[in-house]
């Protein structure tokens, strides 16, 4: 797996390699395991996008961001499992915050928040949403309640 962006550095210009795809002909569900493949592989995101194709045929745009070193992995997994027969990409800058990781306490249990901080201020907070599910699934509580006794004490 390709190595993640350093934790906690403010301001890390990542040079990484943008990967597009338009796919007019490939189901949802070898969408979804295409998407697992190339996390799995080490791709630093991976998004679709719904576009329109020749002759107006409505089709998806897939894109991913991956480290140069990943980039031979990706292109192989793009031709193996997806129906396109060309692939593009170029190389981009990606900008980061310092991340930070925090728990705060809420009535039914700890949450894990990330942050974003720059220049020691902190810009956006996000809880984990798999913290927030899994106390919204245990305690039978909407998942909306738990985000909001998080926010509360931010």
């Amino acid at each position: 797996m390709a190595p993640k962006h350093p934790p906690n550095q403010e301001h890390i210009d990542d040079n990484m390699i943008k990967v597009e795809v338009n796919l007019d002909d490939i189901s949802g569900e070898w969408l979804g395991f295409v998407m697992d493949r190339l996390f799995e592989a080490g791709a630093n995101d991976v998004f679709y996008t719904p576009i329109y194709m020749k002759k107006n045929r409505p089709g998806v745009l897939l894109q991913l961001l991956c480290s140069n070193q990943a980039l031979p992995e990706m292109k192989e997994i793009l031709l193996q499992e997806t129906t396109t027969l060309g692939i593009r990409y170029y190389p981009l800058t990606v900008h980061r915050m310092e991340r930070k990781f925090i728990q705060v306490d809420t009535a039914w249990g700890p949450v894990t928040v990330k942050q974003g901080i720059s220049n020691g201020e902190v810009f956006q907070s996000s809880p984990e949403y798999a913290d927030c599910k899994a106390i919204a699934e245990e305690h039978g509580i909407p998942l909306k309640q738990v985000y909001q006794s998080v926010w509360k004490q931010l």
